[in-house]
């Protein structure tokens, strides 16, 4: 019988050894005290390490699923503990060259050291380079399972292939009617065996381990195949199902709809489009009606004429319902809707609390994988209260720049709309929330977004965000929108539509990316903007943006990257491109139509001459002179010189110049202060008080240059933590914590040092609103000067249509300056900062200013700026100044001190019921900040309520710390 078997699987014209999988493993059926050997084709799978070298550095991750593993994910017994970022020799993997690599494990429950009594039901793995950054899974990046067989019958499939999921699932069949599919199943006992297809047997045979049948699939749908094993008292089966797709209609799309999610009159019905040129046939799998996740005859779209759009008529639905849904193509590909409003994640839905995102519903898992779209009738509207929002002159817009995450605790837009008050008062006319579409990941700064039409859940729901911007037009502040077109990172479905797996890439057909970047650097997944295709889907992107949610315009992110231009170096890169303003022209056209007066601000740090072309066409572009901001308040001269942030300095004919000190890109300031700080005699930047006076010296020379400026966060309170605050490698360079979540310091605006600081801002941002001085800012009259030490800046700004003046002098100098410095004319000058008046001669003047000082004199009487004193005030430049953030206590919370003088500080930690618990710091410490790590001094404790109490010469303080 054995030999009838044999012939049979020769006519059907399979052989064994012409197929291959991810996955291959010997004994067929591994029993938990079994050697088993486990063969790997990394042409296979998520290609994860296909064709890698070096061949030897590839291990092994692996451990295994028990009857006491909580879930899929509960690896338990993982060897050696393994840290899966370094390599292990005892977990190497061998190289059987053809991509393929072998790991060979002796007794499998005494490997991983399973108690007796304890179930093996599967050996989890995945494969990898020695450092990690390389991982060979399934095809969805999930982890391989190998199951686990006890001595009772077992029968399985090996024909069609199957992928080593945790649920035994096969790998993607394509099969229509009229079609023959290969099947052979296997069983570890001789038993009677039968194959099933559609519950029909067509295939039987008697005291065998194996059987094999090559039947023709008769009609379309839904397909059932099983095999079963009975060895006379026992019946084991595994049944798969798979898709027999019918023919595909053509029909042309209907009138007036457009790519994406079309909603129809009624609210029970919406028209699904989606552009995909080249595939053979495309489902939609989800909850609509008949649906259940799998492929329905029903939901098969139909395909244009010309090949190009997929579309299909969804009816039935129940209006105000979320409907989960994806795009199944070409039988194996899940991808979500590219224009998708909302989207559900597996990996990062789960960490977002109810109280930022009330009632998000949960991912439908395990029915399908990936990224989920949301389509939902008649979803809730939001009234706006403010429909005909009067924008800011650009040319004296004043932004702020936030990252949302590190702003606020909560993290979200209705506590975000709480400080709308705290932003008015600064100044502030216009907000600039760094990219808030959904992106890789929660903690992120959002430059690795994949989904542009959807706000990201992690900051709450999207008629939040509008009541956000509802709430700031009402306040007069404008919202700006940082958006990255260059690049995305992780599912972005229009990279999965047409990837090439092989070289982990965009592939050559795709029709909105660069399999590989034209320029010399860039990001993530290259989009091409002299594509058709891209042109449209960001159009439409930005459009999107203004008339839905109302922002104010956009900063767009690495705009220099939005060119075909082939360059090899960043000189080639950024020189003059018409090509790369011919596509922002473009795309501010799309901005234009919906707002004219819309905002559109470039970081772009190319050639001048380019630059200044697209100020003439209305651009706005971010200023590079942060270096010398930053020099200028160190007290090194040298780089010093403000002349690139004054567009005429560039010869502009428009205050386009977008001029700041500090961005999230930049290093901040006073933390540079106090790190780096000059110093002569007793005059010492690194001291606090000093910090934060140069902080208020440089916002002078900042906020009196016409022309748009911009405040990143924190930087009115002298925010005083590195970038890499996190990192061993310090804060130079690329830093590998500069993207991390920063401590949030609310507390700082309650120091009065820093909250001086904030009015200086404040008030010289009124100055620039003041209607007597207001055309000062805008205007082009305007001149910076400097001794000859460089030390002694002075600016001159004049009204062209009144006689309104300004002169800003100020010391950016360690030790006193004498300069001669004429006023525009002889008259009464006001200090509007500092109080008091200075008579002017019209002539030459002698004018002393103190390293640190600075004056900002009006020719006009204004009411002198309220600015917070100082003087008498016990403040942090005279107290032992101690706290703990966060609090109550994570794993990544620091002790922060400000030490008035140098001495012995003691730290001691007490409980509640007065106990000292133990001495957790004790040594002498110099004059200035200091940052410990909680871990490293408290070490372990229990859950409670403590008090950390500081002591230096006769100074102290106490913080309660709570875990």
């Amino acid at each position: 019988m054995k030999r009838v078997i044999c012939l049979l699987i020769l006519c059907t014209g399979f052989v064994f050894t012409g197929s291959t999988q991810l996955l291959t493993w010997t004994p067929d059926f591994p029993k938990d005290n079994d050697n088993i050997s486990i063969t790997m084709d990394a042409a296979k799978g998520n290609l994860g390490l296909n064709n890698y070298i070096p061949v030897t550095d590839v291990y092994v991750h692996t451990g295994v699923i028990t009857n006491l593993s909580s879930s899929a994910t509960d690896w338990r017994y993982v060897k050696f503990n393994q840290n899966f970022n370094q390599p292990n020799p005892l977990l190497q993997a061998t190289s059987l060259g053809s991509n393929k690599w072998k790991f060979d494990i002796t007794n499998i429950r005494a490997y991983y050291g399973v108690p007796a009594g304890e179930t093996i039901q599967k050996i989890v793995l995945l494969f990898r380079n020695g450092n990690g950054s390389r991982k060979q899974a399934n095809a969805d990046g999930s982890d391989m399972y190998i199951p686990v067989y006890d001595n009772t019958l077992a029968a399985r499939f090996i024909i069609p292939l199957f992928q080593p999921t945790y649920t035994r699932i096969p790998e993607p069949i394509t099969k229509q009617a009229g079609d023959n599919i290969n099947l052979t199943g296997i069983a570890n006992i001789s038993s009677t065996m039968k194959l099933y297809l559609n519950g029909t047997v067509i295939q039987t045979a008697s005291n065998v381990t194996t059987i094999s049948a090559n039947p023709t699939i008769t009609v379309s749908g839904n397909q059932t195949v099983m095999v079963e094993a009975n060895d006379g008292t026992t019946t084991r089966t595994e049944t798969f199902q798979f898709f027999a797709a019918p023919a595909v209609t053509i029909a042309p799309l209907p009138p007036g709809v457009k790519d994406g999610i079309n909603y129809e009159t009624g609210n029970t019905s919406a028209v699904l489009v989606l552009y995909a040129p080249g595939k053979t046939r495309v489902s939609v799998i989800g909850e609509f009606p008949g649906s259940n996740w799998s492929e329905q005859a029903a939901y098969i779209m139909n395909k244009t004429p010309d090949g190009n759009y997929w579309w299909l008529r969804i009816t039935g639905l129940t209006p105000g319902t979320e409907y989960a849904f994806q795009y199944l193509v070409d039988g194996s590909l899940k991808v979500g809707e590219p224009y998708a409003e909302k989207i559900l994640d597996p990996s990062n839905d789960g960490s977002i609390s109810p109280a930022t995102y009330p009632g998000l519903r949960s991912y439908p898992t395990g029915l399908t994988t990936g990224i989920v779209s949301i389509l939902q009738t008649n979803a809730p509207v939001y009234n706006w209260a403010v429909n005909n929002f009067s924008r800011p002159d650009k040319r004296n817009l004043v932004i702020y720049e936030l990252l949302l995450r590190d702003f606020i605790a909560a993290h979200d837009w209705k506590t975000l709309k709480d400080t709308i008050s705290y932003l008015k008062r600064l100044g502030v006319n216009a907000i600039e929330v760094m990219p808030f579409n959904e992106f890789e990941g929660n903690l992120s700064w959002g430059y690795n977004g994949y989904q542009y039409f959807a706000p990201d859940k992690y900051y709450g729901p999207k008629n939040s965000l509008k009541e956000f911007i509802d709430s700031c037009h009402k306040n007069g502040i404008a919202v700006i929108m940082d958006i990255v077109l260059n690049h995305t990172y992780g599912p972005s479905p229009l990279a999965q539509l047409y990837w090439d797996a092989a070289n982990n890439r965009p592939a050559a057909n795709n029709p909105w990316y660069n399999p590989v970047k034209p320029h010399a650097f860039g990001f993530g997944d290259d989009f091409n903007h002299s594509s058709p295709a891209t042109t449209y889907f960001f159009n439409r992107v930005l459009q999107h943006w203004l008339t839905d949610y109302k922002i104010d315009g956009y900063r767009f992110d690495f705009s220099k990257g939005l060119t075909q231009k082939v360059s090899t170096d960043d000189a080639g890169f950024s020189a003059y491109d018409a090509t790369r303003i011919a596509i922002l022209n473009n795309y501010a056209t799309a901005i234009k139509a919906i707002y004219p007066d819309a905002y559109t601000i470039l970081e772009h740090f190319c050639a001048d001459q380019e630059e200044k072309e697209l100020s003439d066409n209305g651009f706005m572009l971010w200023a590079n002179v942060w270096t010398q901001y930053q020099e200028a308040s160190m007290g090194y001269i040298g780089n010093s010189n403000f002349d690139r942030g004054i567009y005429t300095a560039r010869t502009w004919t428009n205050p386009h110049l977008v001029t700041f000190m500090e961005s999230h890109d930049e290093e901040r300031i006073t933390y540079k202060n106090f790190k780096y700080g000059n110093s002569s005699g007793t005059y010492n930047i690194q001291d606090l008080a000093t910090a934060l006076k140069r902080m208020e010296l440089n916002a002078t020379f900042l906020l009196t240059i016409p022309g748009p400026k911009m405040i990143w966060e924190f930087g009115e309170l002298g925010y005083d933590f590195s970038r890499c605050y996190l990192s061993t490698n310090g804060e130079g360079g690329d830093c590998n914590t500069k993207t991390d979540a920063k401590p949030i310091r609310w507390d700082y605006k309650d120091v009065i040092l820093r909250k001086r600081v904030y009015d200086i801002y404040s008030s010289l941002n009124k100055l620039r609103n003041h209607p007597w001085y207001k055309d000062v800012f805008i205007g082009n009259n305007i001149s910076l000067s400097r001794d000859v030490s460089g030390s002694f800046k002075y600016i001159t700004v004049r009204s062209a249509l009144d006689s309104s003046d300004m002169c800003v002098l100020g010391n950016f100098g360690v030790t006193a300056q004498t300069v001669p410095f004429t006023f525009p004319q002889g008259a009464t000058w006001y200090d509007y900062l500092n109080g008091g008046i200075f008579s002017a001669t019209g002539s030459v003047q002698n004018i002393t200013l103190q390293p640190g000082e600075y004056h900002v004199y009006l020719n006009r009487n204004l009411i002198n700026a309220v600015i917070t004193p100082v003087s008498g005030i016990n403040n942090p430049g005279s107290a032992l100044e101690m706290k703990v953030s966060p609090n109550p206590v994570q794993d990544n919370s620091i002790i922060e001190l400000y030490t008035p003088e140098s001495g012995k500080l003691t730290l001691e930690l007490w409980n509640e019921t007065g106990q000292k618990v133990s001495t957790v710091f004790s040594g002498v410490l110099s004059k200035g900040k200091h940052t410990l790590s909680f871990n490293q001094t408290t070490g372990k404790l229990s859950s409670g309520t403590f008090l950390l109490k500081a002591q230096l010469k006769n100074k102290t303080n106490t913080c309660k710390l709570v875990l």
